[in-house]
């Protein structure tokens, strides 16, 4: 028996689920045979900095970093044939708002910073055979960069930019219950003529952001695998590289004084595995667990503006079938990331840990 085309297309798109399948088709828009697909991200989290009292700025931490920052995504694809679909997507694949506060010690270098993108990307996918096919995608993707702060030479800065980049996948599917997929994601770059550099905090000082005109995004590289057990239980997982190495030192600088840190980054990866229990007829429950390596090579070498480390991700979703056209699923999930800390002349200090947490909710309909 010859697998369905939309069987065949969503075990290419299973490229970074994140353990809950809602947020496959936000890495391939052909993941289903649904046309369209509507989806709402909701994160929120927690993010304390603590200075340790070795900077120059007095005492004076600031408030949570992360707050509630909605997101949306659409989706529409299209069969052509049995063979051919054809599709077009646009989502969020980056973003985190840090708002500091205007009370804390630095408020002149950063209170607030946003960096977020918005990616449009129409894909093609061919059915070669009963077990394997093709897909292929050119992304345009708008980024967006803020930083609000109170300083003299410094004030607030916003720039934006596209970049264009493209995506390659292939399933391989041995059995109507088993498949394997892999999609490569090339580098993209954004270009923001914005100025890091602040003055006036102290005397004489003048301070860097980690910021440059170029704000790379890495190739990455995702394998995954489904397996259907029997007509109740499946199993899932995907393992994952990011090339942030290729960018080697993102260099912090204070001058005036005699501290120059380096942030050195390194490649990144991904695992998770996840299951998926069909309840009854209509009803799907999803669970699992994903680990994702730090992009820093040392977490006492770090940016407070750019907080980051090992994470650990719980996610769990349902997706219920309205009707034989009409899908809407519930997910969530919680990340903890390891601590870090910022070594700078200025602002030293530390965060303990990073948490945040993910709901969303979409919605599919089939014509």
């Amino acid at each position: 028996m010859s697998p369905s085309p939309s069987r065949l297309i969503s075990a290419v798109a299973i490229t970074q689920t994140r353990v809950a399948a809602p947020s496959i088709r936000r890495r391939w828009p052909l993941a289903s045979a649904t046309a369209p697909s509507h989806g709402l991200i909701s994160p929120d989290g927690k993010a304390n900095y603590e200075l340790d009292g070795a900077g120059l700025l007095p005492d004076g931490n600031p408030d949570n970093a992360i707050g509630w920052l909605p997101g949306a995504s659409a989706f529409y694809s299209h069969s052509i044939n049995d063979r051919l679909k054809v599709g077009i997507a646009a989502y969020g694949n980056f973003g985190l708002a840090l708002d500091f506060g205007n009370d804390w010690a630095g408020k002149n270098l950063a209170a607030k910073a946003a960096l977020m993108a918005l990616t449009f990307q129409p894909s093609i996918a061919y059915r070669i055979n009963e077990h394997w096919s093709l897909g292929a995608g050119v992304t345009a993707s708008y980024g967006f960069m803020k930083i609000e702060r109170v300083a003299i030479g410094g004030g607030d800065r916003d720039e934006d930019d596209w970049a264009y980049g493209a995506r390659l996948g292939v399933m391989y599917e041995p059995s109507p219950s088993t498949r394997f997929g892999l999609v490569w994601n090339s580098k993209t770059e954004y270009n923001f003529d914005v100025d890091g550099s602040v003055r006036g905090i102290l005397p004489g000082v003048t301070h860097s952001l980690p910021i440059s005109a170029e704000v790379p995004a890495p190739q990455h590289i995702m394998a995954s695998a489904y397996h259907r057990l029997n007509d109740r239980w499946a199993v899932m997982g995907n393992l994952g590289w990011q090339d942030w190495s290729e960018f080697g030192n993102t260099t912090l600088e204070v001058n005036g004084g005699t501290t120059t840190s380096r942030m050195q980054v390194q490649d990144t990866w991904h695992v998770a595995f996840g299951a998926q229990y069909s309840y009854n007829a209509t009803t799907r429950v999803n669970a699992g667990i994903a680990y994702d390596t730090s992009f820093y090579k040392h977490q006492n070498q770090t940016s407070f503006a750019l907080p980051g480390g090992d994470t650990w991700r719980l996610g769990t979703g349902v997706q219920y079938t309205l009707s034989p056209q009409s899908e809407l699923g519930l997910a969530l999930e919680y990340a903890h990331a390891k601590g870090s800390s910022d070594p700078s002349r200025l602002v030293s200090g530390a965060y303990d840990k990073v948490e945040m947490l993910f709901m969303s909710v979409h919605y599919s309909q089939r014509f």
